[in-house]
């Protein structure tokens, strides 16, 4: 019989010594451990960490843009009173923003500009009474109850006194 004539298994003896190399190789090493709870874990964490930042980013973002607009950054600042009205008097501290409240100083604006920042903070505006304070422009916030160094929080009333001339 020659070397690669068929033999009773039906294998050259080539083929035979390589299969039997295949079992010994397939049977001597250990399998790989896989922690599969462990990846869960760290996919999950992984995956919140991620969902948390892009969230502090949007907050930080947002926050930043409603601080611009809550202190009229984009708007042109409003000529200032006369130096008898108190500033102190016309701001309002708005928390829940940020870990600081906000100072939102509305001294000199008109009613309309006014009504527009509550509407930004989220506030409802209140009974608007018009009071008579030497040296202020006519028609322009005097001052807010509760003003400053009370904070209010979206949703609170605040009232409003306007210079009547």
């Amino acid at each position: 019989m020659s070397p690669y004539e068929l033999r009773p298994s039906g294998c050259t003896p080539f083929e035979e010594e390589l299969i039997d190399a295949m079992n010994n190789f397939a049977h001597s090493t250990n399998a790989p451990a896989f922690d599969t709870a462990g990846m869960v874990h760290r996919t999950r964490r992984r995956r919140t960490t991620l969902i948390a930042g892009f969230a502090a980013a949007l907050i930080v973002a947002g926050g930043g843009t409603a601080l611009a607009s809550m202190t009229g950054a984009s708007q042109t600042p409003a000529k200032p009173a006369a130096t008898t009205v108190d500033h102190n008097r016309a701001t309002f501290l708005l928390g829940g923003l940020t870990k600081e409240p906000i100072a939102v100083d509305l001294t000199g604006m008109d009613l309309a500009t006014a009504k527009g920042q509550f509407l930004k903070a989220q506030l409802k505006l209140g009974t608007i009474v018009k009071v008579t304070s030497p040296g202020c422009k006519p028609t322009s916030v005097v001052e807010v109850i509760p003003h400053s160094p009370k904070i209010v929080s979206k949703g609170d009333t605040v009232n409003v006194k306007l210079c009547a001339g």
